[in-house]
């Protein structure tokens, strides 16, 4: 018997149909739905990137204006802000419009902070926000910058930028940029008697002279040498300083002459300092340690011996302590912003007064919260009798004189064992305008000098630091939405 198969195929062609066009319009569906997501994600990043150059216009914008009015923080309005410009494109059509929040600087500081907010009109909720920091840059913004020939010796380690107006010669090890304002000069401390270049080193091996090439020498710069560059401006701190003069008077601390050897500040966490006249400076430790060769004006042991107690005060409002007299000065901040000035006016180089820092000057917090600055008319001191291991946190400022140790001549029969100190750290920076210096060729003086550059200081330097430019330059950009 033979069994009869039915190849009924046309019941079965309908559903599949049907399965199949389900699946294919599920498909196309997603498709289209997956089309059109993508199209609106690429119109609204058309929209928010618009957004985001209407921003960074309006931060330029106010770039500009303070490029025209360096003091203007309310955007020629006279009136609390946010200030609100139209933004139109190259044919005058109207794309949307950047709102401005202008934070001024706080009292000392040049920093301005601009919060520009953009927005197109085709969709008006959606904004993007660029921060803008602004600044006149500052002496702040180098580890060690001088207005004359400076010579790092071995044992020397130096953490930030380093710049002169006239020539450098380095032995030491350099973290960041070394440079000079001149191409090659004759220094008279070279016993090689022609010129080096403008930033040269006797490392090891010597620098070859010019007009050979310069040679690369990480071992001593690890990020380079530079020269020349424009020189840096050390003619307006007269004016800088009788500036804090007034600013003191004012809304600070000032204090005329002590009538006595001078003062000393005693710097508390609590916001305070102690304020002493100096009465009697210690002598030295015997007849023979003396200015040898008279050739350091103002030699002496800056080191106080005895005082008297004139008070204690509150750091001022504006952070600024002017005193007309010479100032020694140590102790400790917490969350504090202070600038201390020692000068008197008129300017008579005779007269011109100096700081010393013979004790430990710290910070609590380095995280910029807490920022010294040193500002002398004169010299910036370390006195004979100083801390073995000495640790300064602040930014130092010698006007017209030099930052530094005196030469004290080394030897039992000179100035002693103080003659010759272990460790000296400075974290922030030093400007000088004469060749600085806290050791000399011998052995007398710090035997290791750490020099760490406080990059805080970039961004906010101490209350009326003196400025390098009367431009602003972009500190930190970032979106903030």
């Amino acid at each position: 018997m033979r069994l009869k198969i039915i190849n009924n195929q046309d019941g079965i062609t309908l559903p599949l149909v049907l399965v199949f066009g389900t699946i294919a319009m599920i498909i196309m569906g997603g498709i289209v739905s997956w089309a059109m997501i993508n199209l609106r994600a690429a119109q609204q990043a058309v929209k928010r990137e618009a957004a985001f150059q209407i921003a960074e216009s309006g931060s330029e914008y106010y770039r500009w204006h303070l490029a025209h009015a360096p003091t203007d923080y309310q955007d020629g309005t006279a009136g609390p802000g946010p200030y609100v410009h139209q933004f139109y494109n190259k044919a005058g059509g109207l794309v949307g419009s950047f709102s401005l929040a202008i934070t001024p600087p706080l009292i000392g500081s040049s920093i301005v902070t601009v919060r520009s907010t953009g927005k197109t009109i085709s969709d008006f909720h959606g904004s993007r926000v660029i921060e803008t920091k602004m600044a006149k840059p500052s002496l702040a913004k180098f580890a060690v910058v001088a207005n004359d020939n400076m010579r790092f010796g071995e044992g020397t380690i130096v953490q930030g930028p380093i710049s002169s107006n006239k020539g450098i010669h380095f032995d030491g090890i350099a973290y960041n940029l070394v440079t000079s304002a001149l191409t090659q000069y004759y220094d008279n401390d070279s016993d090689i008697k022609s010129n080096e270049f403008g930033v040269y080193t006797h490392h090891g091996s010597y620098d070859p002279v010019p007009p050979a090439s310069v040679p690369n020498r990480p071992d001593v710069f690890v990020a380079g040498r530079q020269f020349p560059v424009p020189a840096v401006d050390f003619t307006g701190l007269t004016a800088d300083l009788a500036q804090m003069k007034t600013d003191a008077v004012a809304n600070g601390f000032y204090r005329a002459g002590s009538g006595a050897m001078g003062y000393n500040l005693i710097l508390k966490t609590n916001d305070t300092f102690d304020l002493y006249q100096v009465t009697v400076l210690k002598a030295s430790p015997s007849s023979n340690c003396t200015n040898a060769g008279n050739y350091q004006a103002g030699w002496g042991t800056w080191s106080v011996n005895t005082q008297t107690l004139l008070g204690n005060y509150p750091f001022p409002g504006n952070g600024i302590i002017f005193l007309e007299d010479n100032v020694f000065v140590e102790g400790q901040i917490n969350t504090a912003r202070v600038t201390i000035a020692a000068a008197a006016f008129p300017d008579d180089p005779a007269t011109r007064k100096s700081i010393t820092i013979n004790n430990n000057l710290r910070y609590t917090n380095d995280d910029g919260r807490d920022v010294i600055s040193l500002i002398a008319q004169n010299n910036i001191n370390v006195g004979l009798y100083s801390q073995n291991i000495l640790t300064i946190d602040a930014a130092l400022v010698a006007e017209t004189g030099r930052a530094g140790r005196y030469y004290y001549a080394n030897g039992s029969s000179y100035c002693g064992s103080d003659a010759i100190k272990s460790t000296l750290t400075l974290n922030g920076m030093i400007a000088s305008s004469l060749r600085y210096g806290f050791a000399y060729v011998g052995g007398t003086g710090y035997q290791i000098r750490n020099i760490n550059y406080d990059e805080h200081l970039l961004y906010s330097p101490p209350p009326s630091f003196p400025q390098t430019s009367d431009q602003y330059t972009i500190l930190s950009w970032q979106e903030v939405r």
